[in-house]
């Protein structure tokens, strides 16, 4: 029975599971948009089947080893919520379930290595940007490595980008519309820095005074998402005390950042800081749902035509429910067409570090996107999120596009800088 459930027993996280546990009827809407569903064809690898599991186990009715298989196998892509005629608020139940489960799991001696590795280098810039280099003098051994190990390296491009230091403050270009606060990211620093700065670009030129608060770190969801809750909490204290209350918002321009931001108040129930998490939450926006509610003030130069497909990041679609925005900032630029994706809804695999941990089903999963974006007939991709870009473009190469892959702001700021010379 639901009621046999008793929240209490599972700290401040046990009332938000034991909601959205209540909340499921079992319906099965979920099913058809569920990724790993369809990959896998089991019941107890969708939504539906995952929920009935973790009830199961917060009730004491099964051993928390026999739920897990299928709860790693998770996503945690939340394409399970649009669709839910319920409001299942699946995010409240799989993080702190997993958060719940880390306790009581032993992890065998290479997987615990591996999340270590991960653990101490992604989320930390200077420490991953090491790793990363050391990483690429070894890549030609790769087969030689343990196969847990394989997919880190597979993934990080063929040349680390050069370090780009953000200053503390960038002047809004004219009259200043708006002042925001942004967040940098850990791994985006290392693998894209471009990204943050075509954002503080576009911003700027159109009225929006930045500012990058020293003292910010990794926004957390990378803990969050595995489990991790004592490193998750570290990071959201952390932001909490960086980032200023004298903005217009805390802009994101990573769609995992902004939905782990969003989830403050989870990672921090119960702690002294849950009052500070949840006003905190309700500053957090993404840059492109910032900037389409501002308005576009700077015009943009005669173009050349171009075909550009957007790729919905699932935590920027399904947990911030951001889709229109994006469409609405690349369709101002004159010349350029915006496609639509087949099965835009689907996961690319990537999902934090689960093309690390899942590996199999993540290339599964990459490969449809890719060939995906290609059916489009489009010459770019956009999407929302860096840990996308990284995984479409390496399956793209696999099947030797040369689709070019840009976050949605870099497309923007190169609008702004093209122009067709009149003949």
């Amino acid at each position: 029975m639901l009621h046999a459930i008793q929240p209490e027993k599972h700290g401040p996280l046990g009332k938000p599971m034991a909601n959205a546990v209540q909340a499921c009827v079992h319906c099965g809407f979920c099913l058809a948009a569920c990724p790993t569903y369809k990959e896998m064809g089991q019941e107890m690898d969708s939504p539906r089947g995952r929920i009935v599991l973790m009830k199961q186990v917060l009730e004491g009715a099964l051993p928390v080893g026999d739920a897990l298989p299928h709860v790693d196998a998770c996503l945690g892509c939340l394409a399970c919520e649009p669709v839910c005629p319920s409001g299942v608020a699946y995010r409240d139940l799989i993080s702190p379930f997993r958060a719940l489960a880390e306790k009581q799991r032993r992890r065998p001696l290479m997987e615990r290595l591996r999340r270590t590795m991960i653990s101490l280098t992604l989320p930390h810039p200077r420490r991953f940007r090491v790793a990363a280099l050391l990483a690429g003098m070894v890549r030609e051994f790769t087969p030689l490595l343990p196969k847990s190990m394989r997919p880190m390296l597979d993934l990080l491009p063929a040349r680390i980008p050069v370090e780009q230091k953000l200053a503390p403050l960038y002047p809004a270009h004219g009259k200043r519309r708006a002042r925001v606060a942004l967040l940098a990211g850990c791994a985006q620093q290392v693998l894209e820095p471009d990204i943050n700065t075509a954002t503080i670009d576009v911003l700027c030129r159109n009225g929006v005074e930045v500012l990058v608060p020293h003292g910010q770190g990794c926004c957390g969801a990378l803990a969050w998402h595995v489990g991790d809750l004592k490193n998750a909490r570290d990071f959201a204290r952390r932001n909490l005390g960086a980032f200023p209350e004298d903005v217009d918002a805390i802009v994101t321009n990573a769609a995992g950042c902004g939905s782990g931001m969003h989830e403050y108040h989870l990672m921090l129930a119960g702690e002294p800081e849950a009052e500070r998490a949840e006003a905190f939450r309700h500053r957090v926006k993404d840059v492109s749902a910032f900037l389409a509610g501002l308005g576009l003030v700077a015009e943009f130069p005669r173009q050349p035509k171009r075909r550009v497909a957007y790729q919905d990041a699932c935590h920027l679609a399904n947990a911030q429910g951001i889709r229109d925005e994006p469409r609405r900032l690349l369709g101002a630029v004159p010349g350029l067409e915006v496609l639509e994706i087949a099965d835009t809804h689907l996961c690319c695999g990537s999902a934090g570090t689960y093309n690390i941990d899942q590996p199999e089903i993540a290339a599964r999963l990459g490969e449809a996107k890719a060939r995906a974006v290609i059916a489009s007939g489009a010459e770019m991709m956009a999407t929302g999120n860096i840990g996308c870009m990284t995984q479409v473009r390496a399956h793209l190469a696999k099947l030797k596009s040369q689709i070019v892959v840009q976050h949605t702001m870099q497309i923007l700021r190169d609008a702004y800088a093209t122009r067709i010379t009149p003949a």
